[in-house]
C-alpha cells in the first residue's frame, strides 16, 4: 500500500510562522509520530511526504534519525490541501493501484488503524476512518439562528487515513480542478461523483492538532500510550 502524507500547511492557528509539523511532541516533531506509525505498519511499503521544499532538509534529517527503512519520496505541495494531494497523486509510482492519504496533523494515528484501512481497501474503492459524533450538532445560519438539529445517530466525524483506488481519485481530482471545486477532504470529491465511500472505525485519540490546546491533549495521550507499552 502507498501512503501520501500532506504536510505543507503553515498552521497559523498554532501561532507559528513555520510548518506546524516541525513543532515537537515529547521531543519529536509532529511528523515523526506519523512516520513511526507508518514504519510500524505491516501494509505500508512506500511513503510520499507532500510539503514545501524549504522543509525538506528537516524531513530528511528526521527520516535519517528515525531510521525509516521504507522508501520515502518528497513531493512539492500546493497552496491548499487539495492541490497538495493532487500533486502527490501525480508522483505515485506507476504500479500504485491504491493509496492511503493521511494528514500529517493527525500524528496520533496508530499503525493498527493504518493497517485496518489498508485491509479494507480489498473490499472498497473508497473509504475513510471516522468516529460517531457524540455531541448534538446544530445547523446555524449566517445570523446565528439555529436552522436544524440533524439526527446524531447518522453523523460521523471524518478522520484520516482515507483510502481510494488511485485512478478513480485521479479522475475526481482532475474533474474537480476543471470545475473549480474546493473540498476539505478527498472523500468529498468521490461523493460529488456519487462514488461509494465506506466508513472504517477510527480512533478517539486520532486528533487533528490545530491549536496549542490540542498539543497539550496529544502529549497526555502519548504519555499514557507509551506508559502502557513500557508496562507490558
Amino acid at each position: 500500500m502507498h501512503l501520501l502524507i500532506p504536510a505543507a500547511g503553515m498552521g497559523r492557528r498554532m501561532g507559528g510562522e513555520r510548518n506546524k509539523l516541525l513543532l515537537t511532541l515529547l521531543g519529536k516533531p509532529l511528523l515523526a509520530w506519523t512516520l513511526i506509525a507508518a514504519e510500524a505498519s505491516q501494509r505500508i511499503h512506500w511513503i510520499g511526504i507532500v510539503g514545501q521544499p524549504e522543509d525538506w532538509p528537516d524531513w530528511q534529517a528526521l527520516i535519517k534519525g528515525l531510521a525509516v527503512t521504507k522508501p520515502v519520496a518528497f513531493i512539492p505541495g500546493g497552496t491548499t490541501r487539495q492541490e497538495s494531494v493532487y500533486n502527490g497523486l501525480q508522483t505515485l509510482p506507476p504500479e500504485a493501484e491504491q493509496v492511503l492519504i493521511h494528514d500529517g496533523a493527525r500524528c496520533l494515528a496508530t499503525a493498527d488503524l493504518i493497517d485496518r484501512c489498508a485491509d479494507a481497501m480489498n473490499d472498497h474503492s473508497g473509504l475513510i476512518a471516522a468516529i460517531p459524533v457524540k455531541d448534538t450538532i446544530k445547523v446555524v445560519d449566517e445570523k446565528g439562528w439555529i436552522q436544524a438539529t440533524p439526527d446524531r445517530s447518522q453523523l460521523w466525524a471524518a478522520q484520516t487515513p482515507q483510502g481510494f483506488e488511485v485512478q478513480k481519485l485521479k479522475d475526481c481530482h482532475e474533474a474537480g480542478r476543471q470545475q473549480g471545486w474546493e473540498v476539505t477532504d478527498d472523500a468529498a470529491l468521490f461523493e460529488k461523483f456519487n462514488l461509494p465511500v465506506h466508513i472504517v472505525a477510527g480512533e478517539e485519540t486520532n486528533l487533528k492538532l490545530t491549536t496549542p490546546a490540542d498539543l497539550a491533549i496529544a502529549e497526555l495521550i502519548l504519555r499514557q500510550r507509551l506508559g502502557q507499552l513500557q508496562s507490558k
